[in-house]
């Protein structure tokens, strides 16, 4: 088994948009997160998580279907801030920036 680098921390933001999402939804989007982002939350030859150019720390972006999870690494956390549908995704990053 290997061996988890990454704490996955969930703002209080992100905790209740994952809540309201349909349960299939929400299982899918938890189910990549934990499963992309606790061994390798950088974008290196992963096509779902893109490093996101024009912030001023950096912000990253896993893609889980039609949701979309945004979060920072900080130490050896990744902090997901906000989990949207991907229709949102504009609304969202200009409120991150």
């Amino acid at each position: 088994m290997a061996l988890k680098k990454f704490r996955v921390v969930f703002s209080p933001t992100a905790q209740k948009q994952i809540e309201g999402l349909e349960t299939e939804d929400a299982l899918q989007v938890v189910r990549d997160i934990k499963g992309y982002l606790e061994t390798a939350p950088f974008p290196f030859g992963k096509p779902r998580i893109k490093k996101l150019i024009g912030f001023d720390l950096p912000l990253y972006r896993l893609r889980s279907g039609d949701f979309r999870a945004y979060y920072r690494i900080v130490a050896q956390e990744v902090v997901i801030l906000v989990v949207t549908h991907k229709k949102e995704s504009d609304k969202i990053l200009k409120k991150l920036r």
